[in-house]
């Protein structure tokens, strides 16, 4: 189903007046413009700057706010507000998300809007009270929400979706009954700034749909898959997430983006008869190479085992993701050079956050001439992206001889034992491949 643009919404630039603008009826838009932003969260790059999309719900019994902005855009978000609401007719202020650019108006919201109630996931109370801090032993009201979960505006129903991990466990959509409304929070959202605010009237933004996903939610498709089994149902108008273009024209195919980029990595697997290890390296003189393929040979001689080389000197990083993504083990070959691994390994390493790496098996080997610090920093550092490191590291000195090659195809052996479960027990700190979750640390809120 298409919306388009009703009488009281002009075709040029929308959000040009600093007013709040209509995306259905009774329904508004909110939010931020943030064209200027090169980089967020450190992690993205934000060529067209992004917004902070928030949203006002009137019903016959009053107002819901879903949503706010970060803090520096605080006054945009409260005279678009002012503009379509009094503070005493908002009922309701519903945050699907907690992250801080999404919750930067909060407090001076909540204290302008003293009787409005706060709705939250069922995963969120311990994050709202790190991010609001009441002092002493001070508590605030709030409800929390689950699938199935509802409030009424009297003529209007906000229904809920326990959506968690997409991208943090406290994640949730809200649904606008009546007029078939979608609110996202990040799911179906990308950071691309334009002031004709809905996608039909935008530029191209679909590079920037695809990286938002790649960089954002790819780390936990499982949980995009979970989403989609409650979202898929829903008779859907328009989606309005909290970052990027309101998808009001063919709302559905992103959707079905959604499921085509969290399955397709399926075509990369080797198949549930085998498991997959790939085997990267890099090789000053030769010494680590001759390793990487006495590994490989160990792990191939275990029936049920796919083995891949790859020469971190002759590849792209990029491409990599996308095996690794597949793969079910990983082992980092690298000589030791001032007292570290080479870079193209920590460059490789450093690119996995996109990735869900947790409960894969990791290995490290490699040569070197004086202390061989690379092989515990690489298994230090798997061990940080919650992988399994059941084999010890190999070091070898200098060139390996035969028989230190022969132990290097017994550490293949055992590495490819372990992927297969005849070998190691899982390393304790390795952690559960249950969901694919990543640990996240809330104390310290960005």
């Amino acid at each position: 189903m298409t919306m388009r643009p009703t009488g009281n919404m002009p075709e040029t630039a929308p959000t040009q007046s600093g007013d709040a603008v209509e995306i259905a009826d009774g329904v508004h838009w909110i939010g931020a413009l943030d064209s200027a932003l090169r980089s967020f969260d450190m992690i993205l790059r934000t060529a067209n700057g992004t917004t902070y999309n928030a949203y006002a719900v009137r019903g016959a019994h009053g107002v819901a706010v879903i949503d706010t902005v970060k803090a520096e855009f605080s006054g945009d978000f409260f005279r678009r507000l002012e503009s379509i609401a009094d503070y005493d007719e908002i009922r309701f202020i519903v945050l699907n998300h907690l992250e801080p650019d999404h919750t930067g108006a909060l407090p001076e919201l909540m204290r302008r809007a003293p009787n409005a109630r706060l709705i939250i996931s069922k995963r969120a109370p311990a994050m709202l009270k790190a991010l609001l801090k009441p002092p002493g032993d001070d508590n605030f009201d709030y409800d929390v929400a689950d699938t199935g979960d509802e409030i009424s505006l009297g003529d209007r129903t906000l229904g809920f979706l326990h959506t968690p991990f997409l991208h943090w466990p406290d994640t949730q959509c809200s649904y606008l009954v009546e007029e078939q409304i979608l609110f996202s929070g990040d799911v179906f959202g990308c950071h691309y700034c334009d002031d004709r605010l809905f996608n039909d009237r935008v530029g191209d933004f679909r590079f920037s749909f695809d990286y938002y996903y790649a960089h954002i939610m790819r780390p936990f498709k499982p949980h995009v898959l979970d989403a989609l089994k409650l979202i898929e149902p829903l008779p859907l108008k328009l989606i309005a997430p909290t970052h990027g273009p309101i998808l009001r024209d063919r709302p559905r195919r992103y959707v079905a983006r959604y499921r085509e980029l969290s399955t397709s990595g399926d075509c990369f697997e080797p198949g549930a008869e085998h498991r997959s290890l790939i085997v990267f390296y890099l090789s000053a003189y030769g010494s680590t190479a001759r390793m990487a393929e006495a590994v490989c040979a160990g792990a191939e001689s275990v029936p049920g085992v796919r083995v891949s080389l790859y020469d971190l000197e002759g590849g792209e990083i990029d491409p990599f993701v996308d095996l690794i993504e597949a793969a079910d083990a990983l082992a980092f070959g690298s000589p030791t050079v001032n007292g570290d691994a080479v870079k193209p390994v920590w460059d490789l390493l450093s690119s996995l956050a996109v990735v869900s790496l947790r409960g894969k098996i990791g290995a490290a080997f490699g040569s070197f001439g004086w202390s061989g610090e690379a092989v515990p920093m690489i298994e230090d550092r798997m061990r940080g992206l919650k992988m399994r490191v059941p084999v010890p590291g190999l070091r070898v000195k200098l060139i390996p001889t035969d028989d230190e090659l022969a132990q290097a195809r017994d550490f293949g052996s055992r590495l490819a034992l372990a992927m297969t479960g005849g070998g190691h027990s899982p390393d304790a700190r390795g952690g559960d491949a249950a969901r694919g979750e990543r640990v996240i640390d809330f104390a310290d809120l960005k």
